[in-house]
């Protein structure tokens, strides 16, 4: 049982991982060079599977190098239908049987084949290749792309796979993904939501620019407590206010502004970790914010590495569903054991359209003691506004020293001329 609920937590870690993970391009052609599909997605797989007797999981990635196999078409009439094959590792695939019916096509098919004898993936496991499949339902109108940030899972015998910022498409016509899109039923926003009491601004226009993102403040977000439960207990432990900035293409070719504060006891919290990365998913309304923090084994040092976005704009906004990432950057850092502490308002740029804001945050990931933070590492910003009035004091006692000084030797000079000859 342990060893099941382990599998899927690296099952759900996997998951959200997806959303950092870069996502893979493909594309089949006919005879011509014409293509016919095209596939932008990340893909997540989770396998169990024998080890000298032991149940084990192996958990993976579509790799980025995966190549269209040679079995891959774009179909003839009533006698075939579009396929995608995806090849990967040593003899590994991922297959995307296309089919339509009426005003519709859907992925009639997913077929994974993977090979047991592959060492580094499966361990200690000699079972050669074995096949697995499942009548999807991703499906879309015809002339349209088919959208779905959100992770779906599909889950097969022995095997379970994650799909997630999936944009494909199949029967093109013009060579290029459609303008218009189908949407997945886990990216739509239920019309009958609250009407929201966030603090959230959006100005009739700021200027055009390709500069870093311009920051305003219509007031600091409350501090919200959030926290990550591990297989040894809570990995993740966070106290910040958070704050999303963005501009945007409005319909009238002007840019518009957007402000977002997070409401903590509006705030759902998720997340999984294991022991070299955490994930802390936050999810206000219709805005979603993803931390990715890993562990630096060599120094003992944790990190924010990456942050991903995805909220939808105002309808003024040319396109309303917005998304972002970085999985480059080296933020809130702090020994591991130790929690970062930053009173400072800081930011994090995620692009030069989008910035998260975080106010009076401490955080700790991976050892965590008792659900306590450990011992504080400031941060550069408190250090500095520490150090100016350290230095403003030690230059006034300073320059009382000096008029003291010189206050004692004008007097001593002063009696000097009163000695008697």
């Amino acid at each position: 049982m342990a060893r099941a609920q382990g599998a899927r937590r690296l099952l759900a870690a996997a998951a959200l991982l997806g959303f950092l993970q870069a996502s893979s391009s493909f594309e089949v052609k006919d005879q011509s060079g014409k293509i016919c599909i095209i596939a932008d997605m990340t893909v997540a797989f989770s396998v169990e599977y024998k080890s000298n007797g032991q149940k084990e999981f192996a958990h993976f990635f579509l790799p980025q190098n995966a190549t269209v196999g040679p079995q891959s078409s774009c179909g003839k009439g009533n006698t075939s239908h579009p396929l995608l094959v995806l090849d990967f590792g040593a003899g590994h695939s991922l297959s995307l049987n296309f089919s339509e019916h009426a005003d519709k096509y859907e992925v009639e098919e997913l077929v994974f084949h993977y090979n047991l004898s592959d060492a580094t993936l499966f361990h200690n496991s000699t079972a050669g290749v074995k096949r697995v499949s499942h009548k999807t339902i991703i499906q879309a109108y015809m002339g349209t792309k088919y959208r779905c940030i959100s992770s779906k899972q599909i889950n097969m015998k022995n095997v379970n796979v994650t799909f997630s910022n999936v944009t494909l498409e199949a029967y093109l016509t013009n060579g290029t993904f459609s303008i218009n899109k189908t949407e997945c039923a886990d990216d739509m926003v239920s019309t009958t939501a609250v009407v929201p009491t966030t603090p959230k601004q959006t100005t009739s226009q700021v200027p055009t620019t390709t500069s870093p993102v311009p920051t305003v403040s219509p007031s600091s977000p409350a501090v919200g407590k959030y926290n990550v439960t591990g297989p040894n207990g809570t990995c993740v432990l966070a106290y910040m206010g958070l704050q999303l900035n963005i501009t945007y293409p409005k319909k009238d070719e002007k840019m518009g502004l957007d402000v977002l504060n997070f409401i903590p006891h509006n705030t759902t919290s998720s997340g999984s970790c294991n022991n070299t990365s955490a994930i802390l998913n936050l999810t206000f309304e219709k805005t979603r914010v993803i931390f990715h923090f890993v562990l630096n084994a060599t120094a003992e040092k944790f990190f924010l590495q990456g942050v991903n976005v995805s909220t939808t704009l105002p309808s003024e906004a040319k396109d309303p569903r917005f998304e972002a990432s970085n999985n480059s950057m080296s933020e809130l850092r702090a020994t591991v054991g130790n929690s970062y502490k930053c009173s400072a308002e800081e930011n994090l740029q995620v692009t030069d359209k989008a910035l998260v804001n975080v106010f009076n945050v401490q955080i700790q990931v991976f050892k965590i003691d008792g659900d306590k933070f450990g011992a504080v590492e400031e941060c550069q910003l408190d250090e500095n506004n520490m150090l100016i009035p350290i230095i403003v004091g030690a230059a006034l006692a300073g320059l009382v020293l000096i008029v003291l000084i010189a206050y004692l030797i004008g007097r001593k000079r002063s009696h000097a001329g009163y000695q008697t000859i």
